[in-house]
This record gives C-alpha cells, sequence and structure tokens, in this order.
C-alpha cells in the first residue's frame, strides 16, 4: 500500500516590515523535511494583498485553493500586544469552506512566553471554523534573540515540540482524509 503525503501548508501570518516570520517558518519547514509523511507548501500572506473588507480578489483566490489543496494547517504567528496579527485574521476570514475539518498546529514566537497569547486566541478562531486544534505547539520567546541573522535554531526543546504537534497533525490529518474519501465533513 502506498501511503500518500499529507500535505501541510504552512502559513506566515505577519506581513510587518522587518518581521521574523519567514525565518521562524523557514526553521519548522526545515523540520518538516525530515519527516517523510509530509509534504510542507509556505503560505506567505504578504505574497496575497488579501483586501481587509474581504472582498473577492486573486489573492483570495489563491488562498481559498492553496487551503483547499492542503490536508493540514500550521499557523506561524507573531504575538502583538498579546494577541495575533490582523493579517491573519483577515487570511482566516477570507476563506471559509476550506478550513473546515482540517487539523491546524500553530508556531509562535514574541515576547516572553513565545506566542502563547496570540495561539490561545487563534484556538478560539479556529474551533469556529471548524478546525482541530491539536493540543501541542512551538514557542519562541525572545525569537530575534533565538534566531538572529540565522533560520537554522538548534533548540532541543523547540524540535522535541515540534515533533509532538507534527505527530498530532498526522494524526487527525489521516483521520479526516479517511473519512472525507467516503463522506464530506457536516456542518458545511
Amino acid at each position: 500500500m502506498t501511503i500518500t503525503p499529507i500535505e501541510l501548508a504552512v502559513v506566515v501570518g505577519s506581513v510587518r516590515p522587518d518581521r521574523l516570520g519567514p525565518t521562524v517558518a523557514q526553521w519548522f519547514v526545515r523540520i518538516v523535511a525530515e519527516r517523510s509523511e509530509f509534504v510542507a507548501n509556505t503560505i506567505d500572506l504578504i505574497d496575497l494583498d488579501l483586501p481587509a473588507d474581504l472582498s473577492p480578489s486573486p489573492g483570495a483566490d489563491t488562498l481559498a485553493a492553496a487551503v483547499s489543496s492542503a490536508d493540514a494547517v500550521v499557523l506561524v504567528t507573531p504575538e502583538y500586544n498579546h494577541g495575533y496579527p490582523g493579517s491573519l485574521k483577515i487570511a482566516l476570514d477570507t476563506v471559509k469552506y476550506e478550513w473546515r475539518g482540517k487539523p491546524v498546529g500553530f508556531v509562535s514566537y514574541g515576547g516572553l512566553y513565545g506566542g502563547a497569547r496570540a495561539v490561545e486566541q487563534l484556538r478560539q478562531v479556529a474551533a469556529e471554523l471548524h478546525m482541530v486544534s491539536v493540543r501541542d505547539s512551538v514557542g519562541f520567546p525572545r525569537a530575534r534573540k533565538t534566531f538572529g541573522a540565522d533560520p537554522v535554531v538548534v533548540d532541543g526543546p523547540a524540535v522535541d515540540s515540534a515533533a509532538r504537534m507534527l505527530d498530532q497533525v498526522q494524526w487527525w490529518a489521516t483521520a479526516a482524509k479517511t473519512l472525507r474519501a467516503s463522506r464530506p465533513y457536516p456542518g458545511q
């Protein structure tokens, strides 16, 4: 039996100048690349030009297609002012049905708590979008000091957290793929 890899959409949530998100996402994608059960595709919100009023746009179409084809999602988010960035909220609100029934993990960074407050808020939004939030996540407190100019981080706890999170994402994505093959997700 051939096992089809899980298509994992890694969403870079920040669009600010001098953002650290692409560096954090690059580190995470390198971790994912070590696992044959995943194929990661990065979606950088800065490339999509999503309208704040949620009107149709080429960027919205691109996001919808990318999320639709993914089996699972990992949101890479900073913590800004004890929350997640508005650009990520716009992306989550732009796409509706494509999120449903998909597992979601979180890689966060910022402040003393590594973006934990942003992740707690995102878990609520994910539940409303019918996503399955996995328990474990990865957080980087004081991320600029951790990453510096080099996106390769040798950090035992972060690597361990990423492995546990990916195990959970794999389990849920496999379950969802199996069910989707026989029936659509309820709650359309």
